[in-house]
């Protein structure tokens, strides 16, 4: 029972100092940076889904399998963009680049793909509107989370 309780006292302590190394860092540096990287983000999800979306990129429309090359440099794009926000910020994180490829790819395959949620292409009705601020939200979730990624220490 002493062991237990020894081995208890002392994970408390080791998680108090991991949080409060945390605490202490999180207070200073994250919310500039959160900040900043939010703004980061929004502003490369903005370029990479419509001044770099060129015409061949809204070929991920097609049915069948010619939507695969035109998504997948759309979401090389998005996924080269993240690669230069976290070769700056954090380095050791630049695989995210390739999670927001894979996010981007599937979300957008579903949104688009006419079996899937784009069959729901009538701009008049709610159920594009509704599959636009599904997509949409997805992107920015996955922002959020690899932001998230960058400010927590480890």
């Amino acid at each position: 029972m002493a062991l237990l309780n020894g081995f208890y006292e002392g994970a408390l302590v080791f998680n108090e100092k991991k949080l409060a190394k945390r605490s202490a860092l999180s207070s200073v540096v994250d919310t500039h940076t959160l900040f900043l990287l939010l703004v980061i983000f929004q502003v490369k999800h903005f370029i990479a889904d419509y001044p770099l979306q060129f015409p061949y990129m809204l070929k991920k429309f097609s049915a069948g399998w010619d939507f695969l090359l035109p998504l997948s440099l759309h979401c090389l794009v998005h996924s080269l963009m993240t690669l230069g926000i976290c070769w700056y910020f954090a380095p050791q994180l630049w695989w995210l680049s390739i999670l927001d490829f894979v996010v981007h790819f599937i979300m957008d395959r579903i949104k688009s793909g006419p079996r899937y949620l784009g069959r729901y292409s009538d701009h008049t009705k709610s159920g594009f509107w509704i599959t636009f601020g599904f997509d949409q939200m997805v992107h920015h979730l996955t922002h959020i989370y690899i932001i998230w990624c960058i400010v927590m220490p480890a």
